[in-house]
């Protein structure tokens, strides 16, 4: 098949440059692209005070330099690690989204951080700076890009509010339409070998977790504020998207799927591109299906949660936990093994879960367990409380809780498990969960607020 005619804009990833996509450029070129169609972008990522949106409003103006990507002409994108961010972040740029929506016309991922890094918030400390930052003497010597690696911090307020517009938003941006672009989302199964080795983590090629590559997602709310009638305690976010899972590659980490790609993923690739109708999209799903799959058997099941507490009037809550359980009482420790709290905001956190490890409840295959979710919360003051709307037993134990401002409750998910289409438990993929309780400050003497001039 012949080569597809649009220019295909080549984004790299954090601490690189458009030189990095030299191997997919011999490569598509074999294939039949011409040189002028691949056009690579380089941008600064070692600077702390550019951030994401300021590289997706630079794109933006670049595109205008350019003969072929002007006047809001056709195009395709290869991204690799953060480039996935910037065009994300590009995509939900407030003005014409639906026209830069149906302008893309194919999106293939490399790798992406699609909702961030394990290793973005070691990138930020004084060793951070000495690995990564940059070496050139001047201004910027040792910057590590103290803003993008902020937006590239797991569980992040960034990666929190991107999602909110472009997958849980009103509009779709990636589904099987013309007015929105064809995704296909790859990564490697392993780490990285040799001395790069100790930057490993498990379930990731090296730099990003398999669970936070792909845009399947989905978004719950916990809703334990006063306000909130009781069937709609728990309640899972609209989605209006199409599922795009990543598909696993071999025998590759996170620098590799770039600078020495197998024969097998430029196959894929190329077949991608060249795909021009919602037929024949599902149609490169299902080739691509049975080796996806097998290969994802032999990988372990992680999956993502990214979760926030809030109270009802939307500010974050700094303390809290979240535990959940079988209804035999079992407690899923491994829930709690890897959590990861935002630095800017303590309300924000990742769980990253292996679900090998909750046992066959948290399978997909298994019949739907019930769940319940503990929530705990405190306010560090007497002086003001978290409330939810849970019943519970009055003891000498709340109330000792009561005055040293703390909270906790439990409640029972199961409502959204029985649908298989509901489930609480997705590997590969990030679930991002919101928390709400209400918020009470206390008033009489010695509280809050109070009648009388002391």
């Amino acid at each position: 098949m012949p080569a597809a005619t649009r220019p295909l804009v080549l984004l790299h990833g954090y601490s690189d440059n458009g030189a990095a996509f030299a191997a997919w450029q011999r490569a598509l070129q074999q294939a039949g692209w011409a040189p002028t169609q691949l056009i690579p972008v380089s941008y600064e990522s070692l600077t702390n005070e550019v951030s994401i949106r300021d590289l997706a409003e630079g794109f933006d103006m670049l595109l205008q330099q350019h003969a072929a990507l002007a006047d809001g002409a056709p195009f395709d994108v290869m991204v690799h690690s953060t480039g996935m961010l910037v065009l994300r972040a590009w995509l939900s740029r407030p003005g014409t989204t639906a026209a830069r929506r149906a302008r893309l016309k194919h999106l293939i991922a490399l790798a992406p951080a699609t909702f961030g890094s394990p290793l973005a918030h070691k990138g930020r400390s004084f060793l951070g700076a000495l690995v990564k930052g940059r070496k050139t003497p001047g201004p910027d010597f040792l910057e590590a890009g103290d803003q993008i690696l902020d937006a590239l911090e797991l569980g992040g307020r960034f990666a929190w509010q991107l999602a909110e517009c472009d997958l849980f938003g009103a509009q779709p941006f990636y589904d099987r339409t013309r007015a929105t672009p064809w995704v296909f989302v790859f990564c490697g199964t392993r780490g990285f070998r040799g001395l790069s080795a100790i930057a490993n983590e498990p379930g990731t090629d090296g730099t990003v977790r398999w669970a936070g590559c792909a845009l399947d997602s989905r978004k719950l709310v916990l809703d334990l504020s006063r306000d909130c009638a009781a069937a709609n305690r728990v309640r899972l976010a609209a989605w209006t998207h199409d599922d795009v899972p990543v598909i696993p590659v071999d025998g590759v980490d996170h620098g590799t799927i770039l600078s020495n790609p197998p024969a097998d993923l430029i196959a894929q690739v190329c077949a991608a591109l060249r795909v021009t109708s919602r037929t024949g999209y599902a149609a490169w799903q299902r080739d691509s299906a049975p080796s996806a799959q097998a290969l994802r058997e032999t990988l372990t099941p992680w999956q993502q949660f990214f979760v926030r507490a809030v109270d009802e009037r939307g500010d974050g809550i700094a303390d809290w936990n979240l535990q959940l359980a079988w209804a035999d009482g079992n407690v899923l420790r491994p829930f709690t093994q890897d959590v990861h709290v935002y630095a800017g905001d303590p309300s924000y956190r990742c769980f990253h879960v292996n679900l090998a490890k909750l046992g066959e409840g948290a399978t997909t295959n298994a019949p739907p367990q019930r769940l319940s979710a503990e929530i705990f919360a405190s306010t560090g003051t007497a002086r003001v409380h978290y409330r939810g709307a849970l019943t519970r037993e009055a003891s000498r134990e709340a109330s000792l809780e009561e005055r040293e401002g703390s909270w906790s409750g439990t409640l029972d998910l199961s409502t959204v498990l029985p649908d298989p289409t509901l489930r609480f438990f997705y590997p590969f993929t990030t679930t991002f969960v919101e928390l709400r309780l209400d918020r009470e400050p206390r008033v009489g003497p010695g509280m809050v607020i109070r009648f009388g001039t002391t």
